[in-house]
């Protein structure tokens, strides 16, 4: 049996990984996968400890969200693709007309 202590530690280093990504990234679709980590990081802390309390709940909340993880990639990556079309870069500091 994996102790939960290494089921946190991976977690939250996925966690961390992800949250570092998105802040310090200028790439959009380096942040995307950034964010992507940062929500397979928190699943794999929710998997671990439904495991350890031997409780249903969660998986029931991984699966929640893994749900919300492919619609924001599945919209996020449609506006990118849309924007790089329109615009020919991925530089989020060059995104200046979606200023409000």
């Amino acid at each position: 049996m994996i102790p939960v202590n290494a089921v946190f530690g991976l977690g939250l280093l996925l966690f961390f990984i992800g949250v570092l990504g998105v802040l310090f990234r200028k790439n959009l679709v380096i942040m995307l996968m950034s964010l992507e980590l940062l929500l397979n990081g928190v699943n794999i802390i929710l998997a671990g400890l439904g495991y350890h309390l031997k409780s249903p709940r969660g998986a029931i909340f991984g699966t929640f969200v893994i749900l919300m993880a492919v619609a924001e990639a599945a919209v996020g990556f449609a506006l990118v693709l849309a924007y790089f079309h329109r615009k020919r870069i991925y530089d989020v500091d060059e995104l200046t007309e979606l200023r409000g």
